[in-house]
């Protein structure tokens, strides 16, 4: 993609605001780590392992902001940031990996003085979004694999390089199967309630001039019926132990239908986005939004007030449902716990 998702300069950490894309190309800047989380939760920047480079900005920020306390202070107040931040996006566990990350670093190197550990912090923020972009690239040589010679791709929501540091995840095999001249096409469904596939993905291919068409989600099931999709490749938030994969609304019936349809379902996430210590999907906390995203687009209104909205940020699809998950170590196949376990 021609613009960066993220990067810091001059003491501050830029963001291309999401919220405004493709009409305006315009980036949100952050001084301090309340700037950063408002950036996740208002979805200023939104795709897993973008928000977890984003986290780790934040904790750097913050340890900007209190390195000048005393240690025990310090430490008191990076805890209660660290919080805020991870609260932000409960679902999307790329976030509290890296900041787990980072509070490792501090305690490994609680003895060095708030300056040091501070520049330690810097420096690790600035490797996880580089190793981010090679992870990034990983997953799409072993995804490219699984992608079928003049294959028709349907993908859900935005997993490009605008949900990542750079490159992608989904939309990342998806690149990497247009550059090696498979001759693909792609379906990009517009994904409601907040239109990241008509308003991220669609600009995304389109940069990249890929083949592609914008559905409405409901048209997926009719592709699918007739025998037009050859594969289904989307992203995931979280990953449990069994292989059950959280991602964006709506990709669990994409995957039910795939299974009726016998059509190979993918997860494609870096092995940052598997949570070990979850044994499945049952355990994964779901995100609810406001009301606002379903009666409203881009602030004009589309619904009467007096009704009730759900709005459910993700869904959980089963283990059983998916064909493989490509993480940049290799594709998982079943049974996923046991690959689960080879690449942790």
């Amino acid at each position: 993609m021609k613009h960066k998702t993220m990067y810091f300069e001059n003491g501050k950490f830029y963001l291309i605001d999401q919220r405004k894309l493709p009409a305006e190309i315009e980036y949100y800047s952050a001084e301090d780590y309340k700037e950063v989380e408002f950036a996740i939760s208002d979805m200023v920047v939104r795709g897993a392992p973008a928000i977890g480079a984003t986290g780790a900005y934040g904790v750097y920020l913050a340890a900007k902001e209190f390195k000048d306390l005393n240690k025990d202070e310090f430490f008191e107040k990076m805890k209660e940031a660290n919080k805020a931040l991870a609260a932000a996006r409960p679902t999307a566990v790329n976030l509290t990996w890296a900041i787990k990350k980072l509070e490792k670093l501090m305690e490994e190197n609680k003895d060095k003085s708030t300056e040091k550990i501070t520049k330690i912090i810097f420096e690790e923020a600035e490797k996880i979004a580089k190793e981010d972009v090679e992870i990034n690239k990983e997953m799409a040589r072993n995804g490219n694999t699984v992608v079928p010679e003049g294959a028709t791709i349907l993908t859900h929501c935005n997993t490009g390089a605008l949900a990542t540091v750079g490159y992608g995840t989904a939309l990342g095999v998806i690149r990497e199967a247009h550059n090696t001249g498979k001759n693909i096409k792609v379906y990009a469904d517009e994904t409601r309630p907040r239109l990241q596939g008509a308003r991220l993905t669609a600009f995304e291919l389109v940069e990249e001039g890929i083949p592609s068409t914008l559905i409405a989600d409901s048209v997926a099931a009719t592709l699918i019926r007739d025998g037009k999709i050859d594969v289904i490749l989307v992203g995931a938030d979280r990953v449990a132990a069994n292989g059950d994969a959280a991602n964006k609304i709506g990709t669990y019936m994409l995957s039910e239908l795939a299974k009726t349809h016998d059509v190979p379902f993918y997860i494609v996430a870096p092995t940052s986005t598997i949570d070990f210590e979850i044994q499945s999907g049952d355990e994964i906390e779901i995100e609810e939004r406001s009301r606002e995203e379903v009666s409203h687009i881009q602030g004009v209104q589309i619904a009467p007030d007096e009704i009730d909205v759900y709005n459910p940020a993700f869904d959980v699809t089963p283990a059983e449902n998916i064909t493989g998950i490509v993480t940049e170590k290799k594709v998982i196949k079943k049974p996923f716990v046991d690959g689960i376990k080879e690449i942790k």
